[in-house]
């Protein structure tokens, strides 16, 4: 049980920032717009609903996709680990606290045509993905997965199911962020927000210095059991 926790922790963790539940609601709130409050918890039931899913695919298809590209684990250790690690500076260096949002809102500009055919229509794409999960995300959600693959099958069930749980847990917070996008914005600043991401950057930018440090000592292990 303390390895599940420990994964629910670490994914977690390194989930909250690349998703930013609290700026995807600034993103969510604008492409929605005025609408009866029945329509926003709607939509951000299906859109959590549509998070577990594409995350839980993301997270059981990883070992998978590693296997078949010939990928090792410690290569996508480290690989993994540098994107994270620069993903949490990028975020710790950000000086405009609107500047997350404004990324988002950039790169679904030319899918608004959505909100207005039908929002019904747009919950997985662009307000799943990419408002709420985006490439970064997938990212992520792989290093994690390769990073809880265990030897022992007991390990590796417990690993993933923390991981699930994570996912589970954030989709339940983007869902209440998103449900209550126009009264959460009334109430929490930009700047607030921005300094709560910024705490969670500094852990995103350890947990990628963790992950990497791991994949380079079991490479660096590798290369002396030859010599």
């Amino acid at each position: 049980m303390v390895l599940l926790w420990k994964y629910f922790a670490f994914g977690f963790s390194a989930l909250l920032p690349v998703v930013n539940p609290l700026g995807s609601a600034l993103v969510f709130l604008g492409l929605v717009g005025v609408v009866p409050p029945e329509v926003y918890r709607s939509l951000a039931r299906r859109i959590a609903i549509n998070t577990v899913l594409f995350f839980a695919v993301i997270e059981l298809l990883g070992s998978a996709l590693l296997r078949f590209f010939g990928i090792s684990l410690p290569i996508m250790q480290v690989a993994g680990g540098f994107v994270l690690a620069a993903m949490g500076w990028s975020l710790l260096n950000e000086k405009d606290a609107q500047s997350t949002v404004k990324a988002a809102q950039q790169e679904v500009k030319s899918n608004e045509d959505a909100r207005k055919n039908s929002l019904e229509q747009g919950t997985f794409y662009p307000l799943t993905f990419p408002v709420t999960a985006g490439p970064g995300c997938i990212v992520v959600m792989l290093t994690l997965s390769a990073h809880a693959s265990k030897k022992m099958i007991s390990e590796d069930v417990l690993a993933h199911v923390g991981l699930l749980i994570a996912v589970i847990v954030l989709s339940a917070l983007v869902y209440v962020c998103y449900a209550y996008a126009p009264q959460i914005t009334r109430k929490i600043s930009p700047a607030t927000a921005h300094g709560i991401l910024r705490v969670v950057a500094f852990i995103l930018l350890c947990i990628g210095v963790q992950i990497a440090w791991n994949g380079a000592a079991s490479l660096l292990a590798t290369v002396l059991q030859h010599q």
